[in-house]
């Protein structure tokens, strides 16, 4: 599958975008995009093409991706359909199936294969390993096998369903829970709570569940709206859940306790697993708090801490950590970082970091050792060091100006910074050398 072409309908924004970075490195990729401007820079920023037509995108590629908002893809499926070449592919992107599969059905030619996929991540994806993907085809053609080997390469977690099941479970997996989060973060608007105050009083599994919907009411307020309207079975959903809402309210307004136990312990049973549940929101709690832990055991310490969404690495000393932020001091420049947004790099990763983006000082240091003393196990000592990159032995000299039971030793030695060759210095004098 390598070097064919594939296009993007959609490449500008959101996951058509985070689309590019995972096939540029293996397939030619083509973008599209409403606004032309917009699409011709991001193409040059991330080396990909960019074409200003969705119908002769269609006509170059060998698989074409619709990765457009869900209300306008059964448009673009029926733009672009009569320019597709014979023996491509369209695959679908949208989390909603049931209508883009019809529609790839009813006006792609039997030249042309189709696949309905739903990709279960969003645009801050970083990787794809055990990431869930769901395919729901109508039938299978040559190409079907290839995608889901390719998939599987990629250590994904493949789903085989029709557009329907697909749509149902979708139906619980995001109308119900997004409706759900968007009414509780609606009521605590409503209700003027100041979400800063209760910082004061929360515990971990609040910290989690105002995560969780902030992640929600952040998106795109028109992606949550049409998955709320385009899945036909949402009306049930949320009437379901106004109905729950309204039983439970009434429950304990009406100071029924033996209604509302049933109503928690019959929810309970039906929640299935819940050690597992509990061990999963445990493993978050506990990840959340150890990480705190160890940022506040560095403080006083160089530490280099990634975003992780950008990617971007920022090192220094680690000057304080409160609930929520770090701030990192380089020299004059001060940053504050989110606790949330970054990681913490292992020694090793950021020392080569370090190799990789610092210049490197070289400098010749010559010391008088005793001639007893071990060239090899100088160097061991050195190259164990902090910051150190390498050394060399440049010369050795025990001529009259030297004691007849010592010898000169110069070495190249090349470190991070000025500092770590002082280091070095400090170390030969420690061991009773003398520097020249």
């Amino acid at each position: 599958m390598f070097f064919m072409n594939v296009g993007i309908i959609g490449g500008t924004d959101g996951l058509g975008k985070t689309l590019i970075y995972y096939f540029r490195d293996e397939f030619n990729v083509y973008i599209t995009g409403r606004d032309h401007n917009k699409g011709r820079t991001i193409a040059d920023e991330v080396n990909v093409n960019y074409i200003e037509s969705n119908a002769d995108l269609a006509n170059i590629s060998d698989i074409l991706i619709i990765s457009v908002p869900i209300q306008h893809a059964c448009d673009v499926i029926r733009e672009v359909a009569p320019y597709m070449k014979d023996g491509s592919v369209m695959v679908d992107v949208t989390s909603v199936k049931e209508g883009p599969s019809k529609t790839m059905a009813e006006v792609l030619p039997d030249t042309v294969e189709y696949i309905p996929t739903h990709p279960i991540f969003g645009p801050r994806t970083t990787r794809l390993d055990n990431q869930v993907i769901v395919l729901t085809p109508d039938k299978k053609g040559e190409w079907y096998d290839k995608v889901y080997r390719y998939l599987e390469s990629k250590n994904m977690r493949v789903i085989e369903t029709t557009a329907e099941k697909h749509d149902f479970m979708m139906s619980i997996v995001q109308v119900l829970t997004h409706f759900s989060f968007i009414s509780t973060a609606s009521a605590i608007e409503k209700l003027k709570v100041d979400l800063a105050e209760t910082e004061d009083y929360e515990s971990p599994i609040y910290n989690l569940m105002i995560d969780m919907i902030a992640r929600i009411v952040s998106q795109n307020p028109y992606l949550t709206y049409y998955i709320q309207s385009m899945n036909s079975n949402g009306p049930k959903i949320r009437n379901t859940f106004a109905d729950a809402v309204i039983e439970l309210r009434d429950a304990i307004n009406n100071k029924d306790d033996e209604k509302f136990m049933d109503i928690a312990i019959s929810a309970t049973k039906h929640m299935g697993d819940i050690t597992n549940a509990l061990g999963r929101s445990d493993k978050a709690i506990g990840a959340l708090n150890y990480e705190y832990v160890i940022l506040s055991e560095s403080i006083g310490k160089e530490v280099g801490l990634k975003h992780i969404y950008s990617g971007k690495i920022h090192t220094g000393i680690l000057e304080s950590v409160d609930g929520k932020t770090a701030v990192l001091k380089n020299g004059t420049q001060t940053k504050t970082l989110r606790i949330a947004n970054i990681r913490i790099l292992l020694d090793n990763e950021l020392y080569q970091w370090k190799l990789d983006n610092l210049d490197k000082k070289t400098k010749s240091i010559s010391c008088i050792f005793p001639k007893t003393a071990h060239v090899e196990t100088i160097q061991k000592t050195v190259l164990n060091m902090d910051n150190i990159v390498d050394i060399k032995l440049k010369d050795t000299y025990d001529g009259p100006q030297i004691d007849e039971n010592s010898i000169s030793l110069s070495f190249d030695v090349t470190a991070l910074s000025n500092d770590d060759i002082e280091n070095v210095k400090k170390l030969f004098t420690g061991f009773g050398g003398i520097i020249r």
